[in-house]
């Protein structure tokens, strides 16, 4: 499942994720499955044809993510793995960021988050001009329907409706928006 809040340059995109690192740190063995929340660039496109035609958008490169994971061997709602990447560049997230409050409330703690949508921009180094500013309000409005779009997810996840191992064992990963 792929769910998508867009505003003028700023998307925030979530997804379950089913994912197997092939080299996993110390402790980080084995399948994990959950929430997959990402914020995004959003980059439109130009018009392809009449005034009336749709516009195409980009979902651009991600700025921020939290993985909402569990061991997927593990109790089904222990979001023991969850942790977040504060910083991406070039598509890749830096270390991994494991904090008690992202496990204990997790929805809590995003909606946190996403309401300081200008101090995750910031620590991922990026300038917040007046657009990015207002997008930052636009967040800020609906951050209530993002963290009731992420519990519903997490919920199937819990209940093994989510976040499931790929069928033909081949894919190391699943995102369901891949």
């Amino acid at each position: 499942m792929l769910q998508l809040f867009g505003f003028d340059r700023i998307g925030v995109v979530l997804g379950d994720i089913y994912f197997v690192d092939p080299n996993p740190a110390k402790g980080q063995e084995g399948p994990e499955r959950g929430v997959r929340l990402e914020v995004r660039m959003l980059t439109p496109g130009e018009l392809t044809g009449s005034i009336y035609s749709s516009r195409p958008i980009t979902i651009a490169e991600p700025v921020w993510r939290v993985d909402l994971l569990e061991s997927a061997d593990g109790p089904p709602g222990s979001l023991n793995r969850a942790h977040h990447h504060p910083k991406m560049s070039d598509w890749e997230p830096h270390r991994r960021v494991f904090d008690r409050d992202l496990s204990s409330d997790p929805v809590g703690w995003l909606g946190g988050k996403l309401a300081d949508l200008e101090g995750l921009l910031a620590g991922a180094g990026i300038d917040v001009d007046a657009g990015l500013a207002a997008d930052a309000d636009k967040l800020r409005a609906c951050v209530p329907e993002v963290q009731q779009a992420v519990s519903g997810m997490l919920d199937k996840v819990k209940a093994g409706e989510l976040g499931t191992a790929p069928d033909d064992q081949v894919t190391s990963a699943r995102l369901s928006w891949l």
